[in-house]
């Protein structure tokens, strides 16, 4: 962490403070996450106070994916045509789950949800609280599709503000045919009937950042879950939580993009998509372009682009931006990279602001085997979040850091943001869960290391 500016005794009580979280990147260090091993003896004798804790919050609808290997038979009988996706009620639902389960032809079962992979994640990186809203069946049998997801989220992240629902959370049937074509049954069960009154306010006013998806503001008639994020939002922006909206699908944006962007603009800080995603909702293609427009609306977008790598794009200061050292870069915006080194800043919080635009390509070229795409995106942003909120973290514990005389937006520069995400998605990538199961390794090799020295 940079401590320019400060006195030693000043960086010697910075030091000694044990946070509650990893902290996402220590520069002039070989380790990418701190390893401090701290004499017991003069840990006895320094009393320090204890660290102001930061965490995140998110509204997901909660749901187990459930993949298995199946026949075409078994599609035309519950008519699910083949690669499409398809809604089933609670009764087919609970007709194919069990006759996958006693045929032995289910291959994995994991917690799912965008915002849920999301959360988890981050209480993964940063070893630290997160808050999940949604739905939760009251009545949990072990090997339930309740059970499975509790089974499958880190202790880490709060589920105690669940609202508690009779009946099933989602189920979304991932049905592989011998050929490798992907068929989509989704049981919706009681994932949308989260209500306003289930939205701790102190809880969401509290946090470093709310994180949504797109799929909340679009619930059927009778379901609260649209009411709910709405409530989270409005109280986000009375205590300037950053909002960190996540779009989901194509589909969903291209219905009526003009909506998403009103949208965007009025609620959101944060906006994570992939280049499809992007297509849809700005017209553009090329990442980088998708990325220029939709700073129009927001103060801050992560673009996933698969084999392309990914970006971020946002805001600095005029006067506070900082030339890179790397090659620049040709593009639709040329030589798009030059300020990369800056810290993303809100919008409002600068007198001259400048776009800002940073890329990488795949982390090692991209793992030998994929295992796993769904999931990708959730992990990338999970480690913006983190970085994100060890900037409040520092800036709480430690305000007179010469880092904080001029507020950002995150701790960390677009181009070191770009290495963070991208190395946590390739993590995901390589393993069959959208759910990390562990951490980076600790002493794993910096990222500037990997990326530039080798």
């Amino acid at each position: 962490m940079s401590v320019s500016g400060q006195s030693f005794h000043t960086c010697m009580d910075a030091m000694l403070r044990e946070p509650h979280m990893k902290f996402p990147g220590q520069r002039k260090s070989k380790h990418y996450f701190p390893v401090n091993s701290r004499d017991p003896l003069l840990a006895q004798l320094t009393q320090q106070p204890q660290p102001f804790s930061t965490y995140i919050c998110g509204i997901d609808q909660t749901l187990v994916d459930i993949e298995a290997k199946v026949e075409d038979e078994l599609l035309e009988r519950y008519g699910l045509p083949k690669g499409n996706s398809t809604l089933i009620n609670d009764e087919q639902a609970h007709n194919l789950y069990h006759e996958l389960k006693s045929n032995e032809m289910i291959s994995d079962e994991f917690a799912g949800g965008t915002i849920g992979n999301t959360v988890h994640n981050y209480s993964i990186l940063a070893d630290d609280r997160s808050v999940l809203f949604g739905v939760m069946s009251q009545h949990i049998m072990v090997g339930s599709y309740a059970y499975r997801y509790l089974c499958n989220t880190s202790s880490k992240v709060d589920l105690n503000f669940l609202q508690p629902v009779d009946g099933p959370i989602g189920r979304c049937f991932t049905l592989v045919s011998d050929c490798g074509e992907r068929t989509f049954a989704i049981s919706k069960g009681c994932m949308d009937k989260l209500t306003p009154e289930y939205i701790d306010k102190e809880v969401v006013q509290g946090s470093s950042a709310l994180v949504l998806t797109a799929y909340l503001m679009r619930a059927s008639d009778g379901d609260g879950i649209t009411d709910a994020a709405m409530t989270a939002i409005n109280y986000a922006k009375e205590a300037d939580v950053p909002v960190v909206l996540t779009l989901g699908t194509r589909f969903l944006i291209q219905e009526d993009p003009q909506w998403w962007q009103n949208f965007i603009r009025e609620h959101v800080t944060i906006l994570a998509m992939n280049e499809d995603e992007g297509e849809a909702l700005t017209g553009f293609k090329d990442p980088l372009l998708a990325s220029e427009v939709a700073l129009e609306w927001c103060d801050m977008v992560l673009t996933t682009a698969g084999a392309i790598g990914l970006y971020t794009a946002g805001y600095t200061d005029d006067n506070e931006k900082r030339e890179t050292s790397h090659t620049l870069l040709p593009g639709a915006i040329p030589e798009f990279n030059r300020y990369e080194f800056s810290r993303p800043k809100l919008q409002a919080d600068c007198d001259t602001p400048i776009k800002v635009y940073a890329h990488i390509a795949p982390y090692m070229g991209g793992p030998e085997l994929i295992r796993n795409t769904n999931g990708a995106g959730d992990g990338a942003l999970s480690a913006l979040l983190h970085d994100l909120s060890a900037n409040t973290f520092h800036k709480t514990n430690i305000p007179g850091s010469s880092k904080h005389k001029r507020d950002g937006l995150c701790y960390s520069s677009f181009s070191q943001l770009c290495k963070y995400a991208n190395r946590v998605a390739y993590e995901v990538l390589a393993q069959h869960s959208p759910r990390l199961s562990r951490g980076l390794p600790e002493r794993e090799d910096s990222l500037e290391e990997s990326y530039w020295e080798r």
